[in-house]
Parts: structure tokens; sequence; C-alpha cells
């Protein structure tokens, strides 16, 4: 919300996260809350009748859909944008000026299959000008990559990057790992982006378990059952099969809840839970991809002194750990008293 508020001369938001982190969750929730924060600026153009803020979309999100074959289907993005740029209002309707893009009896957008990609691009461009979005989303953005070839997608890249660019709309782009493969193929886009990394609950921080076991707890309160389950303490099955994804959790809760309602049980039980937890092999394989990911947006000290040995700065050096002062004595005989002692808490100077 912040980078929304103040991009500061980016183009794009990179979010990434791991596959059922709660990316979408995310989208949905900020779509809401912009759209909350825009309705008043709305009402008050609408009675005063404006009819460029009444045209206004405050927030677009789409899927972008993984190919049937080995390329992405842009005339299928563009397609799916256009129709989430539409509003209900058919009087303030926008006429996109291209041929074969109308609109039927209803006012519904209506895109016949002569249509090519390049002229629905710059209906989408027209498009996003006149509906000036805050943000538009992409979801599963990681399907932008799948190309036949390496080199197609720096084009890609320059696909999106040049929309941004020339309807002035921040693009926000939320994808698994996958995604880290756009990161740096181009300093440019670099330089013009945000990386926020979303990431999972991580059992060695304390913060992250408590609020693993809070959400466990929301969980449990909210199942409609005759005697609530305990989750909570059983949170590192849960946590174990679930590596730390709320998205995974629900999708688990979800599917055990199904099973004990369908032979109307009281309350969840472990059998439940097991029958429809997913495999050590399953998560095996998935922890695989997110520890991958998670190296990638890691910076360790190698990283930085790489990075200052190829600016000619030299190795950074390392700064020891603090030590505590310890307190000494003067030198005295063995078994000898020392009828003078030093207060509780206070260091004397024995110099």
């Amino acid at each position: 919300m912040r980078t929304i508020a103040e991009p500061a001369g980016a183009s794009f938001i990179f979010v990434y996260g791991p596959s059922g982190v709660g990316k979408t969750t995310l989208r949905l929730r900020v779509e809401q809350k912009l759209t909350e924060l825009a309705l008043p600026k709305l009402e008050s153009d609408f009675l005063r009748d404006s009819f460029a803020s009444r045209g206004r979309v405050p927030v677009v999100g789409v899927e972008a859909v993984a190919p049937e074959s080995r390329n992405f289907n842009w005339k299928d993005y563009y397609t799916r944008a256009l129709i989430a740029l539409e509003e209900p209002l058919i009087d303030h309707k926008f006429d996109y000026g291209v041929r074969g893009i109308s609109r039927d009896q209803f006012g519904q957008i209506n895109v016949e299959s002569k249509v090519v990609a390049p002229a629905l691009r710059r209906a989408l461009e027209n498009a996003l000008i006149h509906r000036q979005p805050d943000v538009f989303f992409v979801d599963e953005a990681q399907h932008f990559g799948k190309m036949a070839s390496g080199y197609k997608l720096q084009d890609q890249l320059d696909c999106l990057k040049s929309l941004a660019n020339m309807t002035g709309i921040l693009h926000c782009l939320l994808g698994t790992y996958e995604l880290l493969t756009f990161r740096n193929l181009s300093g440019q886009l670099s330089r013009r982006s945000v990386d926020i990394h979303f990431r999972r609950y991580c059992a060695d921080s304390p913060e992250d378990v408590q609020a693993f076991k809070s959400v466990l707890l929301t969980f449990q309160q909210q199942m409609p059952l005759a005697e609530a389950p305990d989750l909570v303490s059983h949170w590192e099955y849960f946590y174990e099969r679930t590596l730390g994804c709320v998205g995974i959790l629900k999708n688990w809760l979800t599917r055990a809840l199904k099973d004990a309602l369908d032979r109307e049980a009281a309350t969840v039980i472990l059998k439940d839970l097991q029958k429809r937890a997913w495999s050590v092999a399953q998560c095996r394989r998935m922890f695989t991809e997110i520890q991958e990911g998670e190296r990638q947006l890691s910076e360790t000290e190698a990283d930085v002194n790489s990075l200052r040995s190829a600016l000619k700065l030299g190795e950074k050096p390392i700064e020891p750990p603090e030590e505590t002062p310890k307190t000494t004595r003067p030198p005295g005989k063995v078994g000898k008293r020392n009828p003078k002692r030093d207060p509780i808490g206070v260091q004397q100077d024995v110099s």
C-alpha cells in the first residue's frame, strides 16, 4: 500500500512468494482497500456529474493464464485485461476505437476473433489511460515466462515495460519464485521496479511461530462444528505439511472439514487431517523450490564483497561482535579477603 501510494518513479512492483503463501488473498485485500479509499471521491464526482471521474476504475486485477502451448498468449491476456477494465455504467462505456471491438445490447464488450494482438494492445493502452487505475495487478505473473526460446523472454519484459511507460499506470506482478527470472533481466527494469518478498512463516523465528499459531487458532474458532478442534497443540504437524504457507493450510483444513461434515461428525479429528495432508514427497519437492527462491532473494557477505570489489571499493571489513566488558579485580593474595565490596550493579574504575 505504501509503494502504491508513492512508487517514487517505479513502474513495477514485483511480489514474490511460494505457492500457497497467500499472494492472491493479499491482492484481493489490497484491491478492496484501494476501492474503499477511492469511494468518497468517486461518489462526490458522481454527484457533480463528472464524466471523467465516472469512467475511472480505482484498481484492476487480472490473472496471467498459463498457455496451452509453449508460448504465452498475449491476445488472450489483452482480452481479459480489457474485460477487467469494464464497469457497470452502460451510459458511460468507453469507445476503444478499434475495429472488431464492439458492445452488445447489454453494453458488454465483444472482441471478434479476427482482431489481432497489436490492435488489442492499442485498445488496452487507451482503456488504461481512460480508466486511470491506481495500480494494475497481474496475478500468476510467472506465466509471462512461458516462451519457447530464451531470447524471447526479454521481448516479454519489454512489452510489459512499454505498456506501463506509455500509460503511466503502475503494474504489480505477483507470482512464485519463477518470477525471479525477470528480476535481473534488465538493468533499466531493476531501476524502475520495487521487490517485495512475501515469505512464508519460518520455524526459526519466534514471532513467526506465534503468528502461525494465531492463524491456527483463528481457523479452529471459525469452523462450523459442534465442537471446536484443537489445532494449536498440533502446530508442528501443520507446519510440517504446509511449510509455513497459510494458503496451503486453509485448503487442507477446508478439505478435512468437508470430510467431517459429510459424516456428520462433531469435530475434525487427526485422522481427517492425515487423510488430506500433503505427502512427504510433495513437501520435499516444494520446499526445494522455496529454498532456491529464498536463496536468490538473500544477500550474503560474499555478495556484498563481490559488488564492492567490482566497484573498486575493496572488501567490507567484518566488524567483530561487541564484547561485554569484564569487571576486573586488583591482584591479591590467594585466600586473602577483600573487605571492601563493590556496590551491586556498579562497576568501579580499577585502573
